[in-house]
């Protein structure tokens, strides 16, 4: 009796502690989904934080450089007999924090570059900046006209416009040249090739061979470019089709027209495209 009632108590204590670790492993797995979610929200704030800290740099700046600007506005309109002195001073301070601004520009943007956040709203803002940039340009042109009109010449305030034209210049250029290599980027990576034909057709251009596709130098002049974001859609004009490459068959459909030929509709591309960038088809 007494070695029943052991082996009972031994069961039930067995029981229980295996109730506790089946209890204790959810936990355990929450806890660690919770810290990776808490990493991923630090990381992002310490992006934001940093950006946020940048931008409100490259705003002082502007703010900084507009309260120089109503300075020289005020000294060369005035009659002290320093004016000439006041007015170059304004100019270089403008000069340097316009320099700096530019500075802090090109850092704002390799942030958002290395961010893992979209920045299109920041990108905008860095467009908006370069352009704040250049009206400064344009102020400081015809603060010069005037100055030149008042017979106040300065040598430095030349100088300054000199450099500012070519550093404005060179800013807007970049950003074109970044703009226009992002885009040949995206077009690149949107870019896929399609095919269809008879199984002649496709042998003829080396797109088939034993049965297989797309394993030697095949024409490639024969396929179709087409923008994946774009062209969903493709009518293969046969009542017959047979998808040769890999592609996911939950990210396509194959239906019939009202001729009975078959269409392609692509409504998932960018599964449908994960796999090969090359589409082959064969009808008849």
């Amino acid at each position: 009796m007494k070695k029943l009632l052991f082996t009972a108590l031994a069961f039930t204590m067995l029981f229980v502690t295996s109730c506790q670790e089946e209890r204790k492993a959810p936990t355990s797995t929450v806890s660690k989904v919770e810290d990776s979610l808490q990493k991923v929200i630090v990381q992002k704030d310490n992006e934001i934080n940093d950006m946020m800290s940048t931008l409100n740099q490259i705003q002082e700046g502007f703010r900084e450089i507009a309260q120089a600007e109503n300075r020289v506005n005020i000294v060369k309109d005035g009659e002290r007999s320093d004016k000439a002195q006041q007015i170059r001073e304004n100019i270089a301070f403008i000069s340097n924090t316009m320099k700096h601004n530019r500075e802090l520009i090109e850092k704002l943007r390799q942030q958002v570059r290395e961010s893992s956040l979209k920045g299109d709203q920041l990108k905008s803002t860095i467009e908006n900046m370069v352009k704040q940039l250049e009206e400064k340009d344009q102020q400081l042109q015809l603060l010069r006209s005037e100055l030149d009109a008042k017979n106040i010449h300065i040598t430095e305030l030349d100088q300054t416009i000199t450099n500012l034209n070519k550093n404005v210049t060179s800013l807007t250029t970049e950003s074109e040249q970044k703009s226009q290599t992002i885009s040949n980027q995206d077009k690149q990576l949107n870019t896929a090739w399609f095919v269809f034909g008879t199984k002649r057709e496709l042998k003829e251009q080396h797109i088939l061979e034993d049965g297989k596709v797309l394993r030697s130098n095949f024409n490639k002049s024969y396929f179709t470019k087409i923008d994946i974001r774009v062209d969903k859609e493709i009518k293969l004009y046969s009542k017959s089709a047979n998808i040769m490459t890999p592609h996911p068959s939950s990210s396509y459909t194959l239906t019939r027209d009202a001729n009975k030929q078959y269409v392609l509709r692509i409504t998932n591309p960018e599964l449908f495209w994960s796999t090969s960038k090359y589409l082959v088809i064969m009808v008849k």
